[in-house]
């Protein structure tokens, strides 16, 4: 195959999850399955939050905001690499990648928010029951929301134009499944060091605020639980945040890897391994380990203890 790398208008070539690998058939399957259980998954649960005028409260409003990020997120990158491993060009355009990159940059920073929203939501659920409905009303809500998406959108709108035009004249061959920056910025032919170091402290503040935001949130919770002094509290209150804390902690700690650790920690394979964990099993992961019937015993059998 030749490799087109003599402008900027040139295709780039994406190798793909597995590299001459005899498991692509398992592999292919395996994500197209992933693929189906989490778009239908995020689309019931964007269907029925709808629907049902008993599910219109915050917590379910941002769910809800979860859930079409989840489905935006995953229709970026994963088709393209389920025809890439099944067909003989594996080229993406200059402008496709670009949009890849932007809607990639978006959805991260956009979930990225509003996780560390929703920790705070159920931080008022838990700590002020009575006030709930005050600090939390409809207008709150789509503010909350609104701010996650925007500043998503400008992480985005920012990151893209600079690794967009960066010289790329050399190689064209990427060593990924997507347009992930890090991967693209190795092909660059000029020195990247000053903007890897912008999107490096970018990276950084989109991880801390949110996380400190989580973090506070839920030292809080278990605060408030302890002083119940009962053994069911504690157990409910563990119950309540570990499935919303193990998705956080797998979608953080893959973009912590990829986005903030040195490139000396870094090899290609283990990229891409890490990519797929945020890219693709925690997009299905957040609809199954957020159940309606879990949620709805969020909101009320946590404030029943207190």
């Amino acid at each position: 195959m030749s490799v087109k790398n003599t402008n900027s208008t040139s295709d780039f070539i994406l190798l793909g999850l597995l590299v001459n690998s005899k498991f692509t058939g398992t592999v292919f399957a395996v994500i197209l399955a992933i693929f189906v259980v989490a778009i239908t998954a995020n689309l019931v649960m964007i269907f029925l939050i709808h629907r049902d005028s008993h599910l219109h409260t915050p917590m379910y409003f941002l769910l809800s905001q979860l859930s079409i990020m989840d489905t935006l997120f995953i229709c970026t990158t994963v088709p393209k690499l389920l025809v890439d491993m099944v067909s003989i060009q594996k080229t993406i355009s200059f402008v496709a990648c670009g949009t890849q990159i932007f809607l990639y940059l978006t959805m991260i920073g956009s979930e990225f928010f509003l996780l560390g929203l929703m920790a705070y939501d159920l931080y008022v659920a838990v700590c002020n029951p009575l006030r709930y409905p005050v600090l939390m009303n409809h207008r709150v809500c789509l503010l909350l929301a609104a701010g996650a998406w925007f500043g998503g959108s400008l992480d985005g709108f920012l990151l893209t134009p600079i690794t967009m035009n960066v010289p790329y004249c050399g190689s064209r061959i990427i060593d990924h499944f997507f347009c992930e920056i890090p991967a693209v910025l190795k092909l660059a032919c000029a020195d990247t060091s000053l903007y890897e170091t912008l999107m490096y402290i970018c990276c950084v503040l989109m991880l801390l605020i949110p996380i400190s935001i989580i973090s506070a949130s839920y030292s809080l919770i278990l605060l408030t639980v302890h002083h119940m002094c009962s053994a069911e509290g504690w157990k409910k209150a563990f119950t309540t945040c570990s499935s919303h804390l193990t998705v956080v902690s797998i979608f953080y700690g893959a973009a912590f890897y990829t986005y903030v650790l040195p490139k000396s920690f870094h090899t290609a394979e283990q990229d891409k391994v890490v990519s797929a964990f945020y890219t693709i099993v925690t997009l299905m992961l957040n609809p199954l380990f957020e159940p309606m019937d879990f949620v709805e015993h969020k909101l009320y059998d946590l404030e029943n203890l207190i």
